[in-house]
């Protein structure tokens, strides 16, 4: 696969160098300049059209933002291995998302000139995150950074070429895309006054509504003025973003304060470590599953304080009990509950092929599945989902509202759901013995799922490994391996 090279012939490839751009992982700046970033690429009228039908960022954030990350890490990996795997897999998933927006504009999320969109985001805001964080980018670093994002678009089978190879003009080029092509597109409202607004809290805040709505209440409108005052000024002014007085200032002073964090000790600051605590549920398997248990049990207690100080646990809802919801082998969801938390993966208030799709594409990256067995998986997800639209959309508008799933939730768990099961299994069971042994078992439950489960003799059978996927997706079991993959916000 080609990287690209800038610079003389004798040149190593920049993605094989060890990048400026590494550096941002553990930045707290970064986590506002990618939010910004998620923003301009959402405005595009194609990336937007794409982020509506199948992404998952409405109902599912944090997982989203997991996976982000975690992918953006092995693109920059020092083993070349490691990043043309990431590669192919983005590849395969994009060429996988296709359609028409609601004007009825075709969208690909393999095109080319899209795809140097996204990267010229990542680039800019990269740079306007170092400009407002008072450390600008001299020219020859903002030059070397320039280089290896060009270097990543060609890492993905995309064309370098559509990004211009003179810095200078690329600012002429990303004006006239913000200038031309832009739009207020529902992609960016629902990440700007949506996503901020009604963020659901990750699993450490699980069962916590009035301790997360109250700190939802405060930090979310300051992130959406946070953004919309970093966005370019002709942008703001085309999507009719008003600028409230003072925000510029707020602006200015998150980033720097986000910046100040450079003085401490190398290694206080891991990202990483950072997402994946907040995505562990106290009865993890996972080894930091003891010192979450112990923040949940403070964060309970300041909840419990708050709610008696404070009625702003209204909109979050009751939440769910814990003796229900958190305790070993749980108890049965609700329809409503099952249809919201698993099946509407991209909260649209319906299921339909992009929900199954986003389904397929989690567990295929979660078991880091190779081609062939990712291909059998979306099979089976698609031949699930005519399954279930024969059964379910009673109405025929090819798409099953939580009504008519409510009205047949028994038809959910038929032959197809049972070919998916099969083929987790088989992509578990790496040595075809027909079943998983301890080893494989770790692999599955452990590392990709942060979960353990009981099996009496040392090993998992294929029929109870199948009973056990169909009891989830059947929507009769809560609090299961599966729940770390597909009902976790």
């Amino acid at each position: 696969m080609t990287t690209g090279t800038t610079g003389t012939a004798d040149d190593a490839p920049l993605l094989a160098m060890q990048p400026p751009f590494r550096a941002f992982f553990d930045d707290p700046r970064w986590a506002l300049a990618i939010i910004r970033a998620t923003v301009l690429e959402a405005a595009h009228p194609q990336i937007g059209a794409a982020l509506a039908d199948n992404s998952t960022f409405v109902a599912h954030p944090w997982r989203r933002l997991r996976n982000t990350f975690l992918s953006m890490r092995r693109m920059f990996d020092a083993d070349p291995a490691v990043r043309d795997r990431e590669a192919a897999r983005l590849n395969r998933l994009h060429a996988r998302m296709s359609g028409s927006d609601s004007r009825g504009r075709a969208y690909d999320a393999m095109d080319r000139a899209t795809r140097a969109w996204v990267v010229a985001t990542l680039f800019e805001s990269a740079v306007t995150m170092c400009r407002l964080s008072g450390q600008p980018l001299d020219q020859a670093t903002m030059e070397r950074l320039y280089g290896e994002y060009r270097a990543f678009l060609a890492a993905l089978d995309g064309d370098a070429g559509e990004l211009p190879e003179d810095l200078n003009d690329f600012w002429r080029y990303f004006d006239r895309v913000v200038e031309d092509e832009l739009e207020n597109t529902e992609a960016a409202r629902l990440i700007l006054y949506r996503l901020f607004d009604h963020l659901p809290a990750p699993a450490l805040l699980d069962g916590m509504p009035a301790l997360w709505a109250a700190g939802r209440a405060v930090v979310g409108p300051l992130l959406g003025a946070i953004t919309v005052a970093s966005l370019p000024e002709p942008y703001r002014r085309k999507a009719g973003l008003a600028e409230m007085p003072g925000t510029p200032t707020l602006m200015q002073g998150a980033y720097l304060a986000a910046g100040l964090t450079r003085f401490l000790p190398e290694g206080w600051i891991n990202a990483e470590t950072i997402i994946e605590t907040l995505s562990l549920s106290p009865d993890s398997d996972d080894p930091r599953a003891r010192t979450v248990t112990a923040l949940r049990a403070r964060m309970k207690q300041a909840s419990a304080l708050l709610r008696l100080l404070t009625p702003l646990s209204g909109d979050a809802g009751p939440g769910p009990d814990p003796a229900t919801s958190q305790g070993t082998g749980g108890g049965q969801r609700s329809a409503e509950e099952f249809f919201r938390q698993v099946l509407d993966q991209t909260g649209d208030g319906y299921l339909d092929w992009p929900d199954l799709a986003a389904m397929a594409r989690e567990l295929a990256t979660r078991l880091d599945l190779d081609e062939p067995e990712e291909t059998r998986l979306y099979d089976a997800f698609a031949a699930w989902w005519r399954e279930l639209q024969a059964a379910l959309d009673t109405d025929g508008d090819g798409r099953v509202s939580a009504d008519e799933y409510a009205a047949a939730v028994p038809s959910l768990a038929g032959p197809a759901l049972i070919r998916v099961a099969e083929v987790l299994f088989d992509a578990t069971d790496k040595d075809g013995s027909g079943t998983i042994n301890a080893e494989e078992h770790r692999a599955l439950f452990r590392t990709a799922f942060h979960r353990d489960i009981t099996v009496t003799d040392g090993t998992y059978g294929r029929s109870a490994f199948v009973g056990d996927f169909l009891a989830f997706m059947a929507g009769q079991r809560r609090n299961t391996a599966y729940d770390a993959l597909l009902a976790d916000a």
